[in-house]
């Protein structure tokens, strides 16, 4: 079987032959083809930070094992780890932090033990990185949660849930505040939800998700979350369990999946031989099992986790008395320990049951969208504009323009509504929110929004707009604050 495999940037090159030692080892039947992806390809010229031959591999065999890589700073590059995942559509991000005996937490020195799965969106939200600078003051970055895309990843959850007979799901969101966008999400959660009567679904907004993950993380299983927040959550359960050297990464797609470790490229030990590879081998221990190679999995886990009770570690973690490993000692360490059992969390010793990777030839791009229930009707608009006047003359100017068609119906400045009416005490941006409504919720046509854009340019530098849709009579836009 043949998987893709990316070195990675700075301490990247030493886990992974560490990691692929192990896997050598224990005599896994994978055949490495090694691909050009990181910071070093993005300093040759490659603006994704992978080649045209690496990106056609990964392609090919559905598979790639990666580790960790740098972005270049400045402006105008993406993070090749993003790339990855958004290109090939890798929508679910399973982030497996359990205890392991031996990596010292507050928890595990209570007697608390932990096993949380985080399911984060992986291809939407602020994740698009679609952003601009409306005034020289004012940026915006849009944030689109989609309906197809939450309900892939959120059905991907309680599949994996059903598999490993969770009982309890919890969907983490904001929609308390941002009741469109995440407000979606958690519909569709309960949507899905319905079809996994046997598994306890509830939701909590995310800040207080934070703290009780922090005072209570035991009564966690399974949650699902959209990906900014998914992304800070996973990181939070990371420090629970020692940290992002404990906390492996997975990334589902319906075509390819991606398995990284998520910590950094620490290029201060670049090349010392002294970094811990358990992040990463515990992402290849997923990718194993994602490929039906279980028995290898188990004894190479079980291995781990023997050693880890013993006491053996590297220099990130553990009883500082002892003496340090370097990453080699360290992954020598595992070999020499298969067969043995660990105390604690052993392994199922399961037989191999190998699947290779469908290969997909598509034609074009899929496409994935939910039927359209009822009849969409365009009501009016928002119009953002660039001004450093009161809200009163912006609104002076604006009626100037409205028509027998529209009304303007309200003004807001950051998000809060400063006219018709509002507080002196509200500060203010040089950039206002003009809503227009049409006359009595009645239909109009994009052709009579933009004579509408067209009027209002003769008093304002128009930055932005988004039209004001219904479905089936209801409103599909929020309201200001204080509206």
């Amino acid at each position: 079987m043949r998987i893709a495999v990316a070195k990675g940037d700075g301490i990247g090159p030493e886990i992974m032959q560490a990691v692929i030692s192990i896997f050598d080892a224990q005599k896994v039947s994978l055949e490495y083809e090694y691909v050009d992806m990181g910071k070093w390809v993005f300093d040759k010229g490659y603006s994704t930070g992978m080649t045209p031959e690496a990106q056609h591999t990964i392609e090919t065999l559905g598979i790639l094992f990666k580790g960790p890589m740098e972005t270049p700073k400045g402006k105008g590059v993406k993070s090749v780890n993003v790339t990855a995942r958004k290109t090939w559509n890798t929508y679910a991000n399973k982030r497996v932090f359990q205890t392991l005996h031996g990596v010292d937490t507050v928890f595990s020195k209570a007697g608390i033990p932990i096993d949380i799965t985080v399911v984060r969106e992986n291809i939407e939200d602020t994740y698009g990185g679609i952003e601009h600078m409306l005034t020289h003051d004012v940026a915006l970055s849009r944030r689109f949660i989609t309906r197809p895309g939450s309900l892939q990843v959120i059905r991907y959850a309680f599949e994996m849930a059903r598999k490993k007979n969770t009982l309890r799901i919890t969907c983490g969101h904001k929609a308390n505040i941002m009741k469109i966008t995440d407000g979606l999400f958690l519909e569709c959660f309960y949507e899905v939800a319905k079809e996994y009567p046997e598994i306890k679904a509830d939701d909590v907004i995310v800040d207080d998700l934070c703290m009780k993950l922090v005072t209570r993380p035991d009564q966690f299983d399974v949650v699902v979350l959209t990906n900014l927040q998914g992304d800070i959550v996973s990181d939070l359960c990371a420090g629970l369990v020692g940290g992002l050297g404990f906390a492996p990464s997975a990334n589902i797609g319906d075509h390819i999946c991606i398995f990284e470790a998520v910590h950094g490229t620490a290029p201060d030990i670049t090349g010392k031989n002294i970094a811990n590879p358990t992040a990463l081998l515990l992402s290849g221990l997923a990718m194993l099992r994602h490929l039906g190679l279980m028995e290898n999995a188990a004894i190479i886990e079980n291995a781990l986790l023997y050693t880890l009770e013993e006491g053996t570690r590297t220099g990130d973690f553990g009883d500082r008395s002892k003496t340090a490993l370097n990453t080699s000692e360290f992954a020598q360490a595992i070999i020499s320990n298969f067969g043995k059992k660990p105390a604690h969390g052993e392994k199922p010793m399961l037989p191999n049951k190998p699947v290779t990777p469908t290969t997909f030839r598509l034609e074009k791009n899929p496409l994935i969208m939910s039927k359209e229930m009822e009849e969409e009707v365009i009501v009016g608009v928002d119009i953002f504009i660039e001004s450093s006047e009161q809200p009163t003359n912006v609104a002076t100017k604006c009626l100037l323009h409205t028509t027998d068609l529209f009304k303007l119906v309200t003004i807001s400045n950051r998000g809060t509504q400063v006219w018709p009416k509002g507080s002196v005490f509200t500060n203010l941006v040089n950039q206002y929110r003009c809503r227009f409504e049409s006359i009595g919720d009645q239909p109009v046509t994009q052709i009579d929004i933009i004579e509408l854009y067209k009027r209002l340019t003769l008093d304002f530098k128009v930055c932005s707009t988004e039209l004001l849709n219904m479905w089936g009579g209801k409103k599909a836009y929020s309201l200001a604050q204080g509206q």
